[in-house]
C-alpha cells in the first residue's frame, strides 16, 4: 500500500528525562537510550522507553494498558528515494515480497498467523521509508516479534522466482487500479518528473515504472534487500498493553542474533531550483480539466514548514478562504486545494483545482495569482492564525486516541529525526507561528518564484492547456544505471543468524486477554429520542453521532434521486444567522467538525460531531443552528448542484464507480435503491430549491432520533446541551416503507459495460439477500463467508491475487439493512485476465457452495474472528459505531456475548448449510466493466447469457 505524505499535527511539548544505562537489568545486547516519563498533568504526553541492540536495531516501547491491544511496527529507513534511476519501484515491490513467507514462515502464512491471532496487518511504502505493522491482542506480541524477526533475518532463501513473478503482476495491478485506470491518477508522477531534475530521488513515483520492474531480476531484488533491510536501518516500535521486561527479552531473543547490515547514511536535503516556469500537460479520461501549480518547498521538519502550512490554509483552507470564494462559491470549480507537502529531502507547495465546463484553465491560473496578490495586500489576520492553530490542535489530540496512532508518531520521529518526541518540538512552532513568519515564508518560497504548471485535459481538449508545453522530462531506463552507483550492491552476502533455540517453532500465544466492552448508559428524551452514552477519558474529546429518521427510500423516486442527500448538504451551508463562510469560520476556530449527510441505507439523516471537550457547548449550539435554521439560499443551491453533478461525473468515469452503478441497476431494476444516494445527473439537473425547502418542511423531525455519545464530558453536564433536539420539530417523520422483495434473474447473466481502452476490468457478481440480523442467519453467514472472501487468506484472494497475480485484491461479503441485504463478490483484474478471472470467481464460489468449508478453515475462522474482539472497540469512532448499531437495531448490549457463543459453537455442517442456502450462482448477476472490443467475445465462451448494458439518462443501466 502506498502512503501519502504526513502533516505534523501537534500542540504540546512532551518533556523527557534521560536515564543512564544499567538502571534496570536488561537482556544481553540491549542498551537503554532514554526514558520519557508520564506526566499526569498532561493528557497529551506520550511516554516511551528507547533502547538500542548491539546490531543497531532501535526499539521504542510505549505502555498503554487501557485496552488489551498492541501495535507492532517495524519501519525501515528505505523508500523509493533509495532507488536508482532506471531501477524504480524496488522499495514498494519489496514491501509485497516481505509478506510471501520466510525460512520459518510458510508461503501465505504471515497473513494467516496474524489474522488467526485476531490481528490486522499491512505495509506501506513512501518516498522515504517502508513500514510493516500489525495490531493484535496483547497475548500475541511474542508471535509478532518472531514473525518480524524471521523476515528481517531469514527472508532471502525463501524468495523464489515464482513468488517474484506473482508479486510483479500484483504490483502492476495495483498501479493500474491506483494510477493508470484512475481519473487524474498520473498527476503525482507527472509532477515529480517535471519538478525534479533527472536522477533526483523524487523524480519517479513510489510504485515505479513498469518497464523498470519488467527489467528487474530476482537477484536485483535480493541485493536491494541486503543493502537496506538490516537491523541498523530499522526501528521496532511497540505501543499498547505490553509488559516491558518480557517484551525486551523477546526482542533480544528474536532480533539480537541478526547481523548488522550495510552502513546507511542519511541522504542530503535536495530541494530543486527552477530557472523558469515549466509547463506540462497530458490527456486523461477525466470529467473536468484540472490545473496544478507547484513550487519547490522545504523538507520535513524545516523551520518554515509551519508557516507554509498556515499559508496553504489561509489561501484555500475553508469557505472564507480567498480561493474558495473566488472559485468554488462563484461556480468556477467544484473544488480547490492548496497543500504544503514536505518529505525528507524536499517539499512542494501546490495549488490544485478542477474547472467547470466553460471555465478555462488559464482562468484558474489567474485566480490563483490573484489570490497571491490579495494575500500580499491583506496579510495574515488574527482569525486566520486562530483557525489554523485550532485545527492542528484538534487533529493532534484525536491522533492520540489509539495505540496505533501513538506508535506511528513515535516511529516517525525516531526514523527521521532520531527523536521519537520530535513532534513535541514541532508543536511549539505550530502553536507559536506568527504573521511575520507566514509573510516571510511567502516572500521566500512563493512570491515571483518559478513553478511547475500541469494541465490535465479530456480527449480532444488540447486547447485547454494554460500554455504549450515547454518542458519534456527525461525518463530513465536501465541503460542509465551507472556502474559507480551499483558498487553499493556488490559484495553483499546474506548472513543467516545462528541461535541456541529452534526458530521453526512459532511461539505459543499467552492467555487470551479479557476484553472490557465499554459501559453504556441508555436513556430517553422527549419525542421518543433515545441516547446511548459511554465515558471516554483518554483524550479531551467528544464524539456524537445523531441519526434522524427520514426513510427517504420510500419518498425518493428514480426521478428525484438524491433529494435528501442534496437537502443535507444544503443544511451544511448558510443558516438564518450564519453565512456559509461564517459557519465554516466558527467551526474552524473551535477546531470542531460537523457533518450532515444521508447515507446509502436511505433511512436516516446522520449528523457526526467531533469536538474538543472545552468547545463542545459552542459546537452543539452550531449544530442546532445547522439543523433547525438552514437558510436554503439560491447561491448555495447552485454551488451544491454543480458540486454534486461534478461528483457524479467523476464516479461515472471511474471503472469502480461504473461497476457499482451497473451492479445496483441489475439488483434493483427501476427502483430508487439502484441509484446512488447522491442521485443521477438527470435527477440533480431537475432538482429545484423549492423542492428542497418543501421536503425539509414536510419530513424533517427529530422525533425518534438516535444519539450515540462517546465523551470526556460527564453525561449530566453534556445532555442539557443536546436539549435542542427535543424542543423543535419542523415536519413529521414519514412512515417506514415496506421491505424490498428480492428479485432474481431467470438465469445467470453476464452484463458487460464498455470502457474502451481500460487496462483493468472490474468484476462484480452477486444477488440480493438477507436483512441485517445480529444473531440469526445474517450474522452466521458473515462467519461462513470469512473463508470464501472475507479475509486476506480467503479462497478468492489467494487464488486471484497470490496464486494468479490477476488483482490487487479480491473479496466477497454480505451487507444488510433493516429491509434488504446483498451478497457481493468483486475484484479489479488486469484486462487480459478478464475471462479467466470470471471463471475463477464462478468455480471458487460454486465449489464453496456445494462442498463447503474444511475443518482447518473453520478453526482458522473461529480463531481470527474470536480474538479480533480485543481491537474492535478501542477508538472513540469504534465505540460510537458500536452503540449506534445497538440503538439502530434495538439490540441488547449482551448481543456481543451471544455472537461470541454462536462463533464458538457453529459447526461445519451449519456453515455448509448456510453456504448452500445463501450462495446460489443461479440467482446471481455478473457485471463486468472493461474493453468490450477485446474481452466481450471471450466471456461469451463461458456459456452464460451475455448482454451489453448502458447507463440511461436516469442513471439506470439497461
Amino acid at each position: 500500500m502506498l502512503q501519502m505524505n504526513r502533516v505534523f499535527l501537534l500542540v504540546a511539548v512532551l518533556s523527557f528525562v534521560q536515564y543512564s544505562c544499567g538502571q534496570k537489568s536488561l537482556p544481553k545486547g540491549v542498551k537503554m537510550i532514554e526514558k520519557v516519563a508520564r506526566n499526569p498533568k498532561d493528557m497529551l504526553q506520550v511516554p516511551y522507553d528507547k533502547y538500542k541492540l548491539d546490531n543497531g536495531l532501535t526499539v521504542i516501547i510505549h505502555e498503554d494498558h487501557s485496552d488489551p491491544v498492541v501495535y507492532v511496527d517495524v519501519t525501515y529507513h528505505v523508500g523509493s528515494s533509495r532507488e536508482l534511476p532506471g531501477r524504480s519501484g524496488f522499495a514498494h515491490f519489496f514491501e509485497h515480497m516481505m509478506f510471501q513467507g520466510s525460512k520459518n514462515v510458510a508461503d501465505e502464512e504471515h497473513f494467516k498467523l496474524v489474522t488467526s491471532a485476531g490481528g490486522t496487518l499491512n505495509g506501506t511504502t513512501s518516498e522515504d521509508r517502508t513500514n510493516y505493522y500489525q495490531t493484535v491482542p496483547s497475548n500475541q506480541v511474542e508471535k509478532m516479534l518472531w514473525l518480524e524477526a524471521d523476515r528481517m533475518g531469514f527472508l532471502l532463501n525463501s524468495v523464489t522466482q515464482e513468488k517474484f513473478e506473482v508479486q510483479r503482476s500484483t504490483v502492476k495491478n495495483e498501479r493500474g487500479q491506483r494510477m493508470d485506470n484512475q481519473p487524474y491518477g498520473l498527476i503525482s508522477e507527472k509532477m515529480g518528473q517535471a519538478m525534479y531534475p533527472f536522477g533526483h530521488q523524487y523524480s519517479w513515483s513510489v510504485i515505479g515504472y513498469m518497464d523498470d520492474l519488467d527489467a528487474a531480476t530476482l537477484q536485483d531484488l535480493k541485493q536491494f534487500f541486503m543493502r537496506w533491510y538490516g537491523p541498523n536501518n530499522a526501528t521496532l516500535t511497540l505501543s499498547g498493553d505490553v509488559d516491558v521486561e518480557k517484551t525486551l527479552s523477546w526482542v533480544s531473543k528474536y532480533f539480537g542474533s541478526i547481523s548488522k547490515g550495510a552502513t546507511v547514511e542519511n541522504q542530503a536535503v535536495s530541494v530543486p531550483k527552477l530557472d523558469k516556469d515549466r509547463y506540462i500537460s497530458y490527456e486523461d479520461k477525466v470529467p473536468f480539466p484540472a490545473l496544478l501549480i507547484s513550487y519547490p518547498s522545504v523538507p520535513r521538519g524545516h523551520k518554515d514548514e509551519p508557516a507554509l502550512d498556515a499559508l496553504a490554509e489561509i489561501l484555500a483552507g475553508g469557505k472564507s478562504s480567498i480561493l474558495y470564494r473566488k472559485l468554488v462559491k462563484l461556480n468556477k470549480a467544484p473544488q480547490v486545494e492548496v497543500t504544503n507537502g514536505c518529505k525528507e529531502l524536499s517539499g512542494e507547495f501546490t495549488f490544485f483545482s478542477l474547472a467547470y465546463p466553460g471555465v478555462k484553465l488559464v482562468d484558474l491560473q489567474k485566480e490563483f495569482y490573484g489570490a497571491l496578490d490579495w494575500f500580499e495586500k491583506e496579510g495574515v489576520s488574527d482569525s486566520d492564525l486562530a483557525k489554523f492553530k485550532a485545527g492542528f490542535a484538534t487533529q493532534f489530540v484525536e491522533g492520540l486516541s489509539t495505540v496505533t496512532s501513538k506508535g506511528l508518531q513515535l516511529a516517525y520521529g525516531e526514523v527521521f529525526f532520531d527523536d521519537p518526541n520530535i513532534d513535541a518540538k514541532f508543536a511549539k512552532r505550530y502553536a507559536g507561528v506568527t504573521k511575520e513568519q507566514v509573510m516571510s515564508a511567502y516572500d521566500k518560497y512563493i512570491k515571483d518564484k518559478p513553478a511547475v504548471h500541469l494541465s490535465v485535459y479530456p480527449k480532444g481538449g488540447e486547447d485547454m492547456v494554460v500554455k504549450p508545453d515547454n518542458f519534456t522530462p527525461r525518463i530513465a531506463t536501465s541503460e542509465d544505471v551507472k556502474a559507480s552507483d551499483m558498487e553499493q550492491y556488490k559484495n553483499l552476502t546474506p548472513k543467516e543468524p545462528k541461535d541456541s533455540f529452534d526458530r521453526s517453532k512459532a511461539p505459543m500465544a499467552g492467555k487470551n486477554p479479557q476484553v472490557k466492552l465499554p459501559k453504556v448508559d441508555f436513556g430517553t428524551m422527549k419525542g421518543g429520542i433515545r441516547y446511548a452514552y459511554t465515558r471516554w477519558n483518554e483524550t479531551p474529546t467528544v464524539d456524537i453521532n445523531i441519526e434522524i429518521p427520514v426513510f427517504s427510500r420510500g419518498i425518493e423516486t428514480v426521478e428525484t434521486a438524491g433529494l435528501f442527500s442534496f437537502m443535507c448538504t444544503m443544511m451544511g451551508q448558510s443558516t438564518e444567522n450564519y453565512t456559509s463562510e461564517a459557519m465554516s469560520d466558527a467551526l474552524q476556530t473551535l477546531g470542531s467538525q460537523v457533518y450532515v449527510y444521508s447515507d446509502q441505507r436511505r433511512e436516516y439523516i446522520t449528523v457526526r460531531v467531533s469536538s474538543l471537550k472545552k468547545n463542545i457547548a459552542k459546537t452543539l449550539e452550531l449544530v442546532e443552528e445547522i439543523l433547525f435554521h438552514p437558510a436554503f439560499k439560491e447561491e448555495d443551491f447552485q454551488k451544491v448542484k454543480n458540486q454534486t453533478a461534478a461528483g457524479i461525473k467523476y464516479q461515472n468515469k471511474q471503472a469502480r464507480g461504473i461497476a457499482r452503478g451497473a451492479y445496483g441497476s441489475m439488483l434493483y431494476g427501476n427502483h430508487i435503491m439502484a441509484i446512488s444516494k447522491d442521485g443521477s445527473l438527470a435527477s440533480v439537473s431537475a432538482m429545484t430549491l423549492e423542492r428542497i425547502k418543501e421536503t425539509y418542511k414536510k419530513y424533517f423531525s427529530t422525533s425518534g432520533s438516535l444519539i450515540s455519545i462517546v465523551s470526556n464530558v460527564d453525561k449530566k453536564e453534556l445532555l442539557p446541551h443536546l436539549a435542542f433536539m427535543e424542543n423543535e420539530t419542523i415536519g413529521k417523520t414519514p412512515t417506514p416503507p415496506s421491505d424490498i422483495v428480492p428479485k432474481y434473474p431467470s438465469e445467470t447473466t453476464i452484463c458487460f459495460v464498455d470502457k474502451p481502452g481500460a487496462v483493468q476490468s472490474v468484476i462484480v457478481l452477486g444477488a440480493l439477500s438477507m436483512k441485517y440480523d445480529a444473531l440469526g442467519d445474517y450474522y452466521k453467514s458473515k462467519l461462513m463467508n470469512y473463508t470464501l472472501g472475507g479475509a486476506f487468506n480467503s479462497r478468492l484472494n489467494l487464488r486471484l491475487r497470490e496464486e494468479k497475480g490477476y488483482t490487487y485484491g479480491a473479496r466477497s461479503g454480505f451487507s444488510g439493512t433493516k429491509y434488504i441485504g446483498s451478497f457481493t463478490a468483486q475484484a479489479a483484474v488486469k484486462a487480459t485476465a478478464t475471462k479467466d478471472a470470471v471463471q475463477d470467481f464462478v468455480n471458487i464460489i460454486g465449489t464453496y457452495a456445494s462442498k463447503g468449508i474444511s475443518p482447518q478453515e473453520i478453526e482458522f475462522m473461529k480463531q481470527s474472528i474470536g480474538q479480533s474482539k480485543a481491537r474492535k472497540y478501542e477508538s472513540p469512532y469504534q465505540k460510537t459505531r458500536l452503540i449506534s448499531s445497538i440503538l439502530a437495531y434495538d439490540l441488547d448490549p449482551s448481543y456481543l456475548d451471544n455472537q461470541a457463543e454462536i462463533l464458538r459453537t457453529i459447526s461445519k455442517q451449519e456453515i455448509n448449510g448456510l453456504a448452500s442456502k445463501y450462495i446460489d450462482l443461479n440467482k446471481m448477476v455478473i457485471v463486468v466493466v472493461g474493453d468490450k472490443e477485446k474481452y466481450l467475445k471471450p466471456l461469451k465462451s463461458l456459456g452464460y447469457k451475455t448482454k451489453v448494458i448502458k447507463r440511461g439518462k436516469d442513471g439506470i443501466y439497461r
